[in-house]
């Protein structure tokens, strides 16, 4: 049988306590990309009950995409954002899902993003990475960023953490670990990198603001 809505919440508010969970249901998180990262933060955040997430990615699933990120093999071929959003809707059919299927540039982030209180990067290339943290950094400051960097490679997972960049600036990773080096993505090492992101959002809501 299929919960209400109220069952849902409730069984929520169980777990995280009814004052953090009214902060996860009014908060409004952008996750901006859809791949291994994203796709897992959104999947977290969506578990949590967080209420309103906006889903950007220009890109479809590939079947090289699926050792890391939540997406089945029968959506090969699929828009990243519709696929995630049908995968979110069937863990938490209750939350607010908005979708934008687009490159994000320099010219149309700060639209895309106007609405969140909390941006998580999860692109992979560097110069992408670094456009979207200048832009919320210089022209957003009462936004949250968090962003990543290194989650390549078989090292020890307890190699991944979160630090402090800046008052409103987190970064999940290694720091250290690179596809470039020619070490592959690794579904777990991404996985909990992701989860790092996820789990920094629910702090920030919460009011929890130290690494």
């Amino acid at each position: 049988m299929i919960p209400t809505k109220e069952e849902f919440y409730q069984a929520l508010v169980e777990r995280h306590g009814a004052d953090n969970q009214k902060k996860f249901d009014e908060a409004v998180v952008a996750i901006c990309g859809l791949g291994g990262l994203g796709s897992n933060i959104a999947t977290c955040l969506a578990r949590a009950g967080v209420g309103h997430l906006i889903l950007i990615d220009f890109d479809s699933v590939d079947v090289s995409n699926l050792h890391r990120q939540q997406y089945k093999i029968n959506q090969v071929g699929m828009a990243k954002t519709d696929a995630l959003k049908a995968n979110l809707e069937e863990i938490n059919p209750f939350i607010k899902i908005e979708t934008h299927q687009v490159k994000m540039t320099e010219a149309n982030s700060k639209s895309l993003i106007e609405k969140a209180s909390i941006v998580c990067e999860a692109f992979d290339s560097a110069q992408n990475k670094a456009m979207l943290v200048n832009l919320v950094l210089e022209q957003m400051p009462e936004k949250y960023i968090l962003s990543s960097s290194g989650m390549a490679g078989f090292n020890s997972a307890n190699d991944i953490s979160t630090r402090k960049v800046s008052k409103k600036f987190y970064m999940s990773g290694d720091g250290v670990s690179d596809v470039n080096d020619g070490i592959g993505l690794i579904s777990s090492r991404v996985m909990v990198c992701g989860a790092h992101e996820a789990h920094m959002v629910i702090r920030i809501l919460i009011g929890e603001l130290d690494a």
